[in-house]
């Protein structure tokens, strides 16, 4: 794993959570995992990961995600999956 996919991954499971996490660079990131990621029309992402499945809705303004909900949603499906900061 890259130095910005660690950091992305170190920044999703931050404490106190980070709300200002680039969507893009999540993307990056979950597909460097192997993760399948598709997008539909109402503004969210289906996103399948080591036989995990979630959906996500996608930043409305600005390419930031910061809702704390949808951080830690984030968090608990890749802890799900068997990602960790530690494993990654």
């Amino acid at each position: 794993m890259n130095h910005k996919h660690r950091v992305t991954l170190e920044k999703i499971f931050s404490h106190p959570i980070d709300t200002n996490i680039d969507w893009k660079k999540i993307e990056a990131l979950l597909s460097h995992l192997g993760a399948e990621l598709s997008e539909g029309r109402t503004g969210r992402v289906k996103v399948n990961l080591n036989g995990r499945e979630a959906v996500f809705s996608l930043p409305h303004h600005g390419h930031a995600l910061q809702d704390k909900n949808e951080i830690v949603q984030l968090r608990h499906f890749l802890e799900s999956a068997g990602i960790t900061p530690g494993k990654g």
